[in-house]
């Protein structure tokens, strides 16, 4: 037996060991591979502040100088690991975790922050093929400026002023960020023939964004046409619908709420300019729409009350007061016997009182009459609950002789005797009952 214990710790040992010896090769490699990326990324950091000036890199610059600040760590903790001075191997693993774990978080912080420059980078390595673009499509939009003013001047003839404010700027104004492009294009050009990065590259962004603006306001000439003719020819199709509703409304069930969304529909129509006018399609589309949205409405909740008529007042009220003497019953029973009377029929009797006072103030108005009845006829149901339980918990607790002149089995199985006549006919049965379920009989008959 001591053989076996002797060659497990021997074998534990050794697999200590290696994992030891693993750990330190693996803190050897991670500090190499740290510092050769140190190396690197300033390198990379002088490049692109070359390219992109010293605003942009000063995030890469600012965590350059941490991973160095922190990798001396690293380096004192490997020389802590060779020095004349022995060390246990808790202390040498320990000094190999931490320095893979500092390894690790600077190769993490250097990738994060050259990350973020790679695209600019690639930009500006782009940037006179970007600037043959720029130039190229400005030219291109340019050739669209005499078409996008005749289209805005026969927009002007056909639409009302506040149908074109959605088209907020014009060719004009589209003219002048395609000559704004251009400069900004020559600027960078120069900037960089300069070497200064920096402002050639805020150059750049500037020419591309202008010509990007210049190309929506050209689109969106072009767009505001097309939904506008798609307006009109939308809006002549509500017109057409609205006019079938209103036959198919005068001739359905009649009220008052059908009546005004009629005339409400009558007025959106008249009030829609004439042939040649111009008009806000747009405008016009949304009130009609809104218009013959309501008359559908109204009529198709005429149709349901035609078909579910709404219960008259006097209907309710006879509800109401069904279920107010159901009410009064159920109550009567139970104040008279509070003492025999479980939870179930105290809690069937408070939620009809208080279903029935939720009924009331629903019955004069027409759109909740009908849950006003529902609400009185589900008291009633819940009054009549509480009725029969009341009832089942006084049989359960009268004896079958109803003889209570002798009670026995009272506390201690002593005799009881209320009043020298009993109480089972007299007035003090609930009120002992109630002290019973109080839990109080014990305190009295002593």
């Amino acid at each position: 037996m001591a053989g076996l214990w002797g060659r497990r710790r021997r074998e534990e040992r050794e697999q200590q060991e290696a994992a030891d010896a693993d750990l330190a090769r693996r803190a050897r490699t991670a500090l190499v591979t740290a510092d050769e990326r140190i190396r690197a990324t300033g390198d990379e950091l002088a490049f692109a502040a070359a390219e992109l000036g010293e605003a942009p890199t000063e995030d890469l610059r600012v965590g350059l100088a941490a991973v160095k600040e922190h990798m001396s760590e690293a380096f004192h903790l490997h020389q802590l690991n060779h020095d004349e001075i022995p060390d246990t191997a808790e202390e040498l693993r320990t000094r190999n975790a931490r320095i893979i774990q500092l390894c690790d978080w600077a190769e993490d912080v250097l990738d994060e922050r050259t990350d973020a420059l790679q695209a600019r980078i690639a930009r500006v390595r782009q940037a006179p093929q970007i600037l043959e673009q720029v130039r190229a499509e400005s030219e291109r939009l340019r050739e669209r400026l005499p078409q996008a003013r005749a289209t805005v001047e026969r927009l002007a003839r056909l639409y009302s002023a506040e149908a074109l404010q959605r088209v907020r700027v014009t060719a004009d104004q589209a003219e002048q960020l395609l000559d704004f492009a251009l400069h900004s294009a020559d600027v960078s050009q120069r900037r960089r023939e300069a070497r200064r990065s920096e402002e050639a590259n805020l150059a750049l962004e500037t020419a591309t964004e202008a010509v990007r603006r210049a190309a929506s306001i050209l689109d969106g000439v072009d767009d505001f046409e097309i939904e506008a003719m798609r307006a009109q020819s939308t809006l002549a199709e509500v017109v057409a619908d609205s006019r079938g509703d209103l036959v198919v409304a005068r001739q359905g069930p009649q009220n008052p709420e059908v009546a005004r969304a009629i005339a409400d529909l009558e007025a959106a129509l008249a009030a829609l300019p004439g042939p040649g006018t111009p008009s806000d399609p747009f405008a016009d589309l949304a009130s009609l729409s809104a218009a013959n949205a309501a008359l559908d409405e109204a009529v198709a909740k005429a149709r349901e009350r035609a078909a579910h008529p709404v219960p008259s007042v006097a209907h309710v009220r006879h509800d109401m007061d069904a279920a107010d003497h159901a009410i009064a019953v159920a109550g009567s029973l139970i104040n008279g016997h509070r003492g025999w009377i479980g939870a179930d029929a105290r809690t069937r009797y408070a939620e009809a009182q208080r279903v029935r006072l939720d009924a009331e103030p629903l019955v004069t108005a027409e759109d909740t009459r009908e849950r006003a009845q529902q609400l009185a006829r589900r008291a009633a149901q819940l009054a009549q609950e509480a009725l029969q339980l009341a009832q089942r918990d006084i049989d359960s607790s009268r004896p079958d002789d109803d003889d209570w002149g002798s009670w026995g089995g009272g506390p201690r199985g002593r005799s009881v005797s209320i009043g020298g006549g009993g109480f089972g006919g007299g007035l003090l049965g609930p009120v002992l009952g109630g002290v019973l379920l109080g839990g109080l009989v014990g305190d009295i008959f002593e």
